[in-house]
């Protein structure tokens, strides 16, 4: 699958050889190019962690921010830019675990950004300890004896919440991930988009080929508008692990609930006169 060449820029990739993150760059960059995008309509945020370098590999505007701090920051762009397609990389640490309670919040918000979860199920920058996704009992560099707390499932969790699309994919599978991704920039509000990320150097148990012996595709079937079957679906893992649009609701997106901005033009596309700027600082002063 080819993807445009203006999306490539010279920065060289820091990740591990065969690392799960080189597919979700391809997949990203072959969705804009598919929704015939232009790295002047983007914007990639993120926060700290090895998926959180997605900005620096990638010709779009970018923003790389603080440790599971990049959802306010997707929140305050797509703000004052509504036509913008603001799109959050981050990891499982970085989203289920310090950005926990940006991630319901913003979930409650119903803000139109694509988050996309690089879901190793384990700590990839920080050498190896657990995350909130790795499995009970799963040793690792810092739980040498085995995790002892219960993970975190992120798919129940989202839909539990009102999330309005839910879905999950596989980096061993760009085909199938960019179009969860094109489906989650096309819908209007809140995408959580749960990727399926192999660390090859410090998850040993959750490979490229632990995922494919127990992923599946969800067929036409389905019907992802079914709440109580989504978070039936939701529950489903170690031996069976579905792929798709688990979730979808329509609702309402965050900045059409406020009268004074549904349908306005955004913020930087008004003229402002320096002199009404310096009249409101002196209000406060």
């Amino acid at each position: 699958m080819n993807y445009n060449k203006e999306f490539d820029n010279n920065t060289e990739i820091s990740w591990c050889p065969g690392c799960g993150n080189f597919g979700i760059l391809n997949a990203l960059k072959i969705s804009f190019t598919e929704l015939d995008l232009s790295p002047k309509d983007i914007l990639v945020v993120s926060g700290i962690g090895q998926a959180a370098k997605t900005p620096h590999f990638i010709n779009v505007n970018g923003f790389n921010g603080l440790h599971g701090r990049g959802l306010p920051s997707a929140l305050g762009a797509k703000s004052v830019n509504k036509s913008l397609k603001v799109i959050v990389t981050s990891g499982d640490g970085d989203s289920y675990g310090e950005g926990g309670n940006h991630l319901i919040h913003n979930i409650r918000r119903n803000i139109d950004i694509t988050h996309l979860v690089h879901n190793n199920q384990i700590y990839g920058l920080t050498k190896g300890q657990g995350s909130p996704t790795t499995a009970m009992g799963q040793s690792t560099t810092l739980q040498s004896d085995g995790m002892k707390v219960d993970p975190i499932n992120p798919i129940s969790t989202a839909i539990a919440l009102g999330c309005s699309f839910v879905a999950r994919s596989f980096s061993g599978d760009i085909n199938h991930l960019k179009e969860m991704i094109k489906a989650g920039i096309n819908h209007k509000g809140y995408a959580l988009i749960d990727i399926l990320q192999p660390c090859v150097t410090f998850n040993r148990i959750n490979t490229f080929k632990w995922y494919k012996d127990r992923i599946y595709y969800l067929d036409s079937e389905y019907d992802p508008f079914n709440k109580l079957k989504a978070f039936e679906k939701s529950l489903e893992w170690d031996d069976n692990i579905p792929l798709g649009i688990i979730y979808k609701e329509e609702k309402i997106e965050f900045l059409d609930r406020f009268p004074h901005l549904k349908g306005k033009k955004s913020l930087v596309d008004k003229s402002l006169d320096p002199k009404e700027a310096e009249q409101f600082i002196e209000e406060f002063i």
